[in-house]
């Protein structure tokens, strides 16, 4: 199999040690390292895969945190930068008795947003399957032009391109903003995958089949749609595929979007699916996929924290 790589934020995650409250009432967190690209990066690894991670940290012992706990689970660390022109990002988390999120960033800047496309090597691009990306860091800050630079040398290198818009309106001051910047690079990808909860924001409908002929816009060949415990579906030009949830119990919801795109992602490349293959899938192939990626999610949100909970394929 070949490697996966993503792009953006690696931060740490202040995870609440009570839940059921609001983020001013919880008393006491407990730092876990996080961000949704790296959470990617994580899940495909439990699985048995390689990945590798682009972004910048602090030189700081939150950074020191992230690149030992990477090391810890088989992240390869290869292209994390240090800076001491900023901190390494922070996000406070507290959750919901229904498992659900309420976020605080420290992020103005961090370290990650500073990283500049001239630190991108296209050379890291050659023999990797795949580069996933989210929104969090495109806003107009130098990493947005690092994303840029990477989704050209993995389009040229033949590499899969993989994006979850994973939506954090609080780092937004303008939603319209990222509504815009979702849909400037969500055309560069060809695996798109959106949430029941990001659909209306994103595209205007409350459906997915009608929001598809909007969503199938430049190289995008593969839509996932992902309904938390009501399952997940995914579409191409082709076909379409469902595969229930499964219920559980969630005592923590962080990261489980992450765990299953790459989940999915681990499936595609361990059966060699190439971008060319993307429109040609079978019902019952992604029907796998889904199975397997809701499967992921349901052992995950037992279990807190986001890479430590994700389970490895012998578990699963």
């Amino acid at each position: 199999m070949k490697q996966l790589l993503a792009i953006g934020e690696a931060l740490i995650d202040f995870a609440p040690e009570e839940t059921g409250k609001e983020l001013k009432d919880v008393s006491a967190f407990k730092p876990k390292v996080g961000g949704a690209p790296a959470n990617v990066c994580g899940a495909y690894v439990k699985l048995g895969g390689e990945a590798a991670m682009i972004t910048q940290l602090g030189d700081d012992p939150f950074g020191d945190k992230i690149v030992e706990e990477f090391q810890n689970c088989g992240i390869r660390c290869d292209y994390v930068r240090r800076t001491n022109k900023a901190n390494t990002s922070l996000a406070f988390v507290a959750l919901k008795e229904d498992g659900n999120r309420e976020f605080s960033f420290y992020r103005k800047p961090g370290a990650d947003m500073l990283m500049e496309a001239k630190d991108v090597d296209a050379a890291w691009f050659q023999d990797a399957y795949a580069l996933h990306f989210c929104s969090v860091s495109l806003g107009e800050f130098p990493m947005k032009e690092a994303h840029r630079k990477a989704i050209d040398c993995a389009r040229r290198a033949g590499c899969m391109i993989s994006f979850d818009p994973n939506i954090r309106l609080p780092l937004w001051e303008n939603p319209e903003a990222l509504r815009n910047v979702i849909w400037e690079f969500a055309p560069m990808a060809h695996v798109l995958k959106i949430s029941d909860e990001e659909l209306e924001f994103i595209t205007g409908k409350a459906d997915i089949k009608e929001a598809l002929p909007r969503l199938f816009a430049g190289n995008t060949r593969l839509v996932i749609y992902t309904k938390g415990a009501d399952g997940a579906e995914c579409y191409t030009e082709r076909t379409s595929a469902y595969a229930d949830g499964q219920k559980v119990k969630a005592v923590d919801t962080t990261g489980a979007g992450d765990g299953f795109i790459g989940a999915f992602l681990f499936c595609m490349a361990k059966d060699g699916v190439e971008v060319d293959q993307l429109a040609s899938l079978s019902r019952e192939q992604l029907e796998k996929y889904l199975a397997f990626a809701n499967k992921f999610c349901a052992k995950s949100i037992t279990k807190y924290g986001a890479i430590a909970s994700y389970p490895t394929l012998t578990e699963m």
